[in-house]
């Protein structure tokens, strides 16, 4: 087995596609000791142009699957299938590995040959003007187990379970299985060399719906979590507990809704939001989940 596979999933990113796989191909980790597979997620924008085109450029033995669209956990566990490497990464199509990224899940997996490890990841609003690459405590994510960056044996993941098909929306899917994980008692470490750029534009005007519509769609799949794990760490993570939607309720009551929309106003499509609209925005999404988790609560009685 080649010592490690990277993993990635790429719906409609055209835009960002080739940049990350430019990074996944130019590691300082020997080519011949790992591969990357990529999963086309039936994109309908320029994906298979931009594919083709860093066909080229790929040193390390590069695989390509394409289906129609079926949701992130069927094609990640597509990817999964066909993967070769004693070791599977993850990340996103929105995901700039660093040089050392391969490397350093490898070192860390020969320390703890075992384990989950947990790379670095440093937000960054463009992948043309970087922040310097040194992770910092600003940076830091409690998820266990989050497929921006992380890794463990392939062999860990066949026994567990890979992702669960049913989560066909947005979010919680890689949280699901990390549960699984930790229920079989596998342990995680943190590299924080093993670094990534995730890329988190501004926020446009032209934005605001979709993430509006992403907020609805993780409440229900994380409605769906806590059917499949019905535990604390679940009911921290989601938000999912009596005191936070009384409190949002009582919120929606008091009019803060409203009052978000009012800063909100009506922004311009092509430009990014102001701080108090954004701030507006990340409110009203919030405001969308809880309603949300009401809603689908409500029609699973």
């Amino acid at each position: 087995m080649l010592p490690a596979t990277i993993q990635l999933c790429t719906y409609n990113r055209a835009h960002l596609l080739g940049r990350v796989l430019a990074g996944c191909f130019e590691q300082t980790a020997p080519a011949q000791s790992y591969e990357v597979v990529l999963v086309d997620d039936g994109s309908s924008d320029a994906t298979p142009a931009v594919i083709e085109a860093m066909r080229a450029r790929a040193e390390c033995a590069f695989t390509v699957l394409r289906q129609p669209n079926a949701g992130l956990a069927a094609a990640r566990n597509a990817g999964i299938a066909c993967a070769a490497g004693e070791r599977i990464i993850f990340i996103d199509d929105d995901v700039l590995p660093t040089p050392a990224f391969v490397a350093e899940h490898l070192r860390s997996h020969a320390r703890a040959p075992h384990a989950i490890v947990r790379g670095g990841v440093i937000n960054t609003a463009s992948f043309e003007r970087l922040p310097p690459p040194y992770w910092t405590l600003l940076d830091y994510s409690g998820n266990f187990f989050w497929t921006t960056n992380v890794s463990l044996p392939l062999e860990t993941l066949r026994r567990v379970g890979a992702f669960n098909r049913s989560f066909l929306e947005y979010g919680w899917e890689d949280i699901e299985l990390g549960m699984r994980l930790r229920k079989a008692g596998v342990r995680a470490v943190f590299n924080r060399e093993a670094l990534v750029y995730h890329y988190k534009p501004r926020l446009l005007g032209s934005n605001v719906e979709g993430l509006l519509r992403q907020a609805r769609a993780q409440a229900r799949t994380a409605l769906q979590l806590r059917r499949i794990h019905a535990h604390w760490r679940v009911t921290l993570a989601t938000g999912n507990d009596p005191l936070q939607r009384t409190l949002h309720r009582l919120a929606r009551a008091l009019g803060v809704r409203r009052a978000a929309e009012a800063v909100l106003g009506r922004p311009a499509a092509d430009r990014p939001l102001t701080g108090r609209q954004l701030l507006a925005a990340r409110t009203l999404a919030r405001d969308a989940y809880f309603e949300e988790l009401d809603r689908a609560a409500a029609r699973t009685r």
